[in-house]
């Protein structure tokens, strides 16, 4: 495989992002739906309230990561959240997903942000050491919890 290349997405980049983003919902678990992330995938980006980078190999797409814009109150700050990174299977462990860290790193800096936060399941060991290993520190002060509104 060529060396990746990361940019950020632009509406141009839906139907590249779509079967991306589709395996991404499926490997936590949830039906493919490519309809439905296609109409999410459209509003997050002509909204603009996100931020997508899309890596490409080979003359294809191959991973991406999405960073939601967000304050913190303590700070009086902008912050970020990671809240989705993945890589096709065959394009992992090839350095891509640090590609795609570092472009949402860059872009925090660039942005005035003070910190970006990401989550990832508890059994997603290679994702835990991928962040340890990019500098990324494991909160040892708070817990997550979460309340169902509503089901999606």
């Amino acid at each position: 495989m060529q060396p990746a290349s990361v940019r950020q997405a632009t509406a141009a980049d839906l139907e590249a992002l779509v079967p991306l983003f589709d395996g991404y919902r499926q490997f936590y678990g949830q039906p493919s739906g490519p309809a439905d992330v296609r109409a999410f995938l459209h509003q997050r980006l002509t909204q603009g309230d996100s931020v997508l980078f899309i890596a490409a190999a080979d003359g294809r797409a191959v991973g991406f990561t999405q960073l939601y814009p967000s304050f913190s109150s303590v700070s009086m700050a902008r912050i970020f959240i990671l809240n989705d990174l993945f890589v096709l299977p065959e394009a992992r462990r090839s350095g891509v997903a640090r590609l795609l860290l570092d472009a949402a790193v860059r872009h925090g800096r660039e942005a005035g942000a003070i910190r970006l936060s990401l989550s990832t399941a508890l059994t997603n060991t290679a994702a835990q050491a991928l962040y340890a290993s990019a500098g990324w520190e494991r909160d040892a002060v708070f817990s997550v919890y979460h309340f169902t509104v509503q089901q999606a």
